[in-house]
């Protein structure tokens, strides 16, 4: 087991949002995402993966596939790895997004619980 603090790993720049990786192994990084007010990430893609993301603290303009949404904090959000993401910091405090990206297993290696 490994135990590590959100909030250390929560830091804030002026010039640029920040990564910061909490757990990262067998085709699943996890970690934070930070951005102060007006910072953005910009549109990308994750072929391959399915990415969770909590926004934990603030919010801000979460924009899927072209479509924007508003997140506030306590929202659980799902992407395919296939569609364009990108979140932009338009509220007036600091935002933190934990992200979780994981790969999708080989359907002939799954199993029904």
């Amino acid at each position: 087991m490994e135990i590590k603090r959100l909030e250390a790993h929560q830091l804030f720049q002026e010039e640029r949002f920040t990564k910061k990786v909490l757990f990262q192994a067998d085709g699943t990084i996890i970690f934070t995402l930070n951005f102060m007010p007006g910072q953005q990430l910009p549109v990308h893609r994750h072929p391959g993966s399915q990415v969770y993301v909590l926004v934990v603290q603030g919010g801000g303009t979460m924009i899927v596939d072209g479509v924007e949404t508003e997140v506030r904090q306590g929202d659980c959000v799902r992407c395919g790895g296939e569609e364009s993401f990108a979140f932009a910091n338009t509220g007036q405090e600091p935002a933190t997004l934990y992200v979780n990206l994981n790969s999708i297993p080989d359907e002939r290696f799954a199993w029904e619980i």
